[in-house]
């Protein structure tokens, strides 16, 4: 591995665990009041689970009525050697403008003049901007949101659900199948994310 490559991997893997563990201890607590009946619950932990909810983008969930389910099925880790391939793929290994200048490593589009760097080979008519964070851990975080609550990503989560429920490790390498939407190039792009989780054997950065 270059020493280009391994300062990327050691800036962005503490960042990235972070963020996951964020996501871990909110699943957690989801899964400690899962089995109870509605009546169970405190008045704190319907607060926590409806602003749950609110970031999830299931505002209207019922707890009754398989809300949990459903806020399970979003609040749930990404697998690291998936991000850390992708953002080496998205910001040639954080060297692109937009990740020097915008802090953007994931290529997250915005749509209000101003909110960004506008690409210089955006196509004539486009209005979109590669929007600005004010962190690489700003960025991480919006991108782990997108994939867990983009309706773009339904197929990703259900592979992850599905992991879950047999009890394996959620590995990059299959959760990478649920991207075909990411980019333009399609089944080429799954086929890239999967070469850099390969090529740099990132899937020992699965479990931590």
């Amino acid at each position: 591995m270059t020493e280009k490559k391994e300062a990327f991997f050691s800036f962005m893997l503490p960042l990235v665990i972070e963020k996951n563990l964020d996501i871990r201890s909110e699943r957690q607590f989801l899964l400690s009041i899962r089995d109870k009946s509605k009546i169970e619950f405190s008045s704190s932990e319907i607060s926590k689970v409806k602003k749950l909810g609110s970031k999830y983008r299931l505002p209207e969930l019922d707890i009754e009525v398989d809300g949990l389910v459903q806020l399970l099925n979003r609040v749930d880790e990404i697998p690291v050697s998936m991000v850390l391939a992708q953002a080496a793929i998205e910001s040639a290994w954080g060297t692109s403008r937009f990740a020097r200048d915008a802090n953007n490593l994931f290529g997250q589009w915005c749509y209000k003049k101003g909110c960004g760097l506008v690409p210089l080979r955006r196509n004539p008519g486009s209005k979109h901007e590669v929007k600005k964070f004010d962190s690489v851990e700003d960025a991480i975080e919006e991108y782990l949101h997108n994939l867990n609550t983009n309706n773009a990503y339904n197929y990703l989560r259900e592979v992850r659900k599905n992991l879950r429920q047999d009890n394996q490790v959620l590995s990059g390498n299959k959760l990478a199948e649920g991207l075909l939407n990411y980019s333009e190039m399609r089944e080429k792009y799954i086929e890239e994310v999967r070469a850099v989780i390969r090529i740099n054997k990132l899937s020992k950065h699965d479990t931590y």
